[in-house]
């Protein structure tokens, strides 16, 4: 509706509507009809006279730059390689330098402003719904996941950030380790961080992920905030978590950075699991409140 009101697609564009199942979602046929709606209002956007709505776009771009740019060369270049990860590109843009960078965002330009739009529309439509409930006293929490995805624009354009060899493969990834629930543990497969370089650079990455996530919410909830006093560290490859070992985060020192940064913040940790008195003391420390379960 929102497309139709900014004349992007009309009414009539939005049919015929699939019929779904009122008991669950068909994400294949929700995905194949959404995304013939937003390729034909990124067509309509190209020749739009709205000139308000370019403004805005551009707008968008320039402010969201330092990751958008990453974010819809990764998503384009997925697409010519027909969705496949990263690390299954068979040419130079696995790891590409500035020069093949450069010549793959020329040829794929359409594709990239693309995506950059999707990303437009989203935020757009997003920030409308937070101003509505802040204007009706409402606060939204958002969630900061520790991990990111190995087929990410992060881990694809930052290998630097992550435990990974010389092939771009990771060392060891995410987990955690046999318990009351898995007698197997969870392998969860993430790319784990190298903290040591996180540090020297004054955990500028978090940083940049902190203030975006408080562009986002009015609080932010610190996903596993366990991982960050100790993380259980999986060799890649296994196929189970039962062979992990606990490796030292950054403890103290990230969220002394994230205050001395922003000030005070409106966090909470995600203090859940197995706690041990290293991870109540980190708690106690960064004076976050904590998260219980009232029903389990």
């Amino acid at each position: 509706d929102d497309l139709v009101d900014l004349e992007l697609i009309t009414k009539d564009d939005l049919y015929p509507i699939p019929e779904f199942d009122a008991a669950k979602v068909d994400y294949g046929a929700v995905l194949n009809y959404k995304n013939g709606l937003f390729k034909k209002a990124f067509q309509t956007f190209h020749h739009t006279p709205n000139k308000f709505l370019l403004e805005e776009f551009d707008d968008f771009c320039l402010e969201n730059k330092k990751w958008l740019s990453d974010y819809a060369v990764f998503m384009a270049c997925k697409d010519a390689h027909e969705g496949k990860s990263w690390q299954e590109w068979d040419d130079e843009m696995t790891t590409p330098t500035a020069k093949v960078r450069l010549a793959f965002e020329t040829e794929y330009k359409e594709q990239i402003k693309y995506y950059k739009f999707i990303q437009f529309l989203f935020f757009r439509e997003w920030m409308k719904l937070k101003k509505y409930a802040n204007e009706k006293g409402i606060q939204i929490i958002g969630d900061i996941p520790i991990y990111v995805a190995f087929d990410s624009a992060d881990s694809w354009a930052h290998p630097e950030l992550f435990q990974f060899d010389e092939e771009c493969q990771p060392v060891a990834v995410a987990g955690c380790p046999p318990d009351a629930f898995s007698a197997t543990g969870q392998l969860w497969g993430n790319p784990l961080y190298r903290w040591d370089y996180h540090k020297k650079t004054g955990f500028s990455w978090w940083m940049k992920r902190i203030r975006f996530s408080f562009e986002l919410y009015d609080m932010v909830r610190v996903d596993h905030f366990r991982g960050f006093d100790q993380y259980y560290a999986i060799p890649f490859g296994e196929t189970t978590a039962i062979h992990g070992a606990w490796e030292d985060g950054p403890g103290i020192a990230i969220f002394e950075k994230i205050k001395e940064v922003f000030g005070k913040v409106n966090i909470i940790a995600e203090d859940l699991g197995f706690l041990t008195p290293s991870v109540l003391k980190l708690l106690e420390d960064t004076g976050f409140p904590g998260m219980k379960v009232l029903e389990f």
